[in-house]
């Protein structure tokens, strides 16, 4: 009788899982703590998938075989002679077909107990999907709200760092957020990783204990936050942020001191603005920049679009920001912010008590 192939809940039966899709699947997002051992490589996919189309599938097998058999046989030379008799790898592709089966196949003739995992690496997806679409309900987010340069991001690491539970979805997204929220030389994931580390932070969490998270829109630069998790965080208790002017001038030339080592790379992004602001008020700012009058440029750019920016979305967006509880603030140095999250926290126990 055929054994039935093992599925996701039996992944930790296994000693190690291994992705043989080609590298750019495996870079968009894989199975947490699989290891990459493609079986075709991006341009071997591309000329296999050619041939399959534009001459026949037969042909398309035949090279594709030729290819897969050379690279099982590398990666057993490279990467597993060491392992023993008893080792139980799991194996998967896009949907636990061929490229997964072939290895699998050659590893159980060596004697080694291999599985192919069931669906493949869609059922992963599908798996997520469903999980992001139900974890977030269950948790009592605390939401930071506040204009651009109250240090969100930095309260929320220094809340995590006294030992709170956050989800820390800027960094996650590799992202500030904003118009000029990109990382230099720090490209974001793919939507899909971005949402399997999404899920892996949420699933490291405790429901009966609070989380804190930053007030988000939809987009974290190029990447959407899931719809369920977007909607707990609405539903959940605002704490306002109100630093004041300067503090929060001098907390931006700080965070975004890679700007004033590249102003043209600060001029290029203020060019993404074009839609929303006149011409004239544009070139004010780029001609700031290259004078490397940064204080009036963050004044500025506060007065003039972020913070209008941030009265409308909030409002739209957090039913109970009105009445949401207030934290002043005019020092957003490190010992500042580390002050700050600590009377956010202690709102949480003045309330409970």
């Amino acid at each position: 009788m055929k054994q039935p192939r093992p599925t996701l809940a039996d992944l930790a039966a296994y000693d190690e899982i291994i992705d043989v899709r080609s590298p750019a699947e495996f870079a968009e997002d894989h199975i947490p703590g699989a290891i990459s051992c493609p079986v075709l490589d991006d341009a071997q996919r591309a000329q296999v998938g050619t041939i399959y189309k534009q001459v026949s599938p037969f042909e398309a097998k035949k090279i594709g075989a030729a290819l897969v058999s050379e690279n099982i046989a590398r990666h057993l030379r490279e990467r597993f002679l060491d392992r023993p008799k008893h080792w139980k790898p799991l194996i998967y592709c896009w949907r636990g077909g061929d490229r997964s089966g072939s290895m699998t196949t050659i590893f159980r003739a060596i004697g080694w107990h291999a599985g192919q995992l069931d669906g493949g690496y869609k059922t992963w997806r599908t798996h997520v999907l469903a999980r992001l679409g139900e974890l977030p309900q269950n948790f009592d987010f605390r939401v930071l709200c506040g204009a651009t340069g109250n240090a969100k991001t930095r309260i929320l690491q220094a809340i995590a760092a006294a030992g709170e539970q956050v989800i820390d979805l800027e960094t996650l997204a590799s992202h500030k957020g904003s118009v000029l929220g990109v990382l230099p030389e720090q490209p974001q994931p793919a939507q899909k990783g971005f949402e399997t580390a999404l899920l892996q932070a949420l699933t490291a969490l405790d429901p009966s204990r609070p989380v804190y998270v930053e007030a988000e829109s939809r987009k974290i630069g190029q990447l959407h936050l899931p719809d369920a998790l977007l909607a707990a965080m609405r539903s959940g208790e605002c704490l306002q942020v109100e630093a004041d002017l300067e503090a929060r001038v001098e907390f931006l030339l700080r965070d975004y001191d890679y700007f004033l080592t590249d102003p043209d790379f600060l001029i290029g992004r203020l060019e993404t603005l074009r839609t929303l602001l006149s011409r004239e008020l544009l070139n004010r700012w780029q001609q700031l920049a290259r004078n490397a009058d940064w204080q009036p440029l963050v004044r500025e750019l506060l007065a003039e679009h972020y913070d209008p920016l941030y009265r409308r979305s909030q409002a739209r967006s957090f039913a109970g920001i009105e009445t949401s509880l207030k934290f002043a603030a005019s020092d957003l140095s490190t010992a500042g912010v580390a002050r700050l999250a600590e009377r956010i926290i202690q709102s949480r126990t003045a309330q409970t008590a």
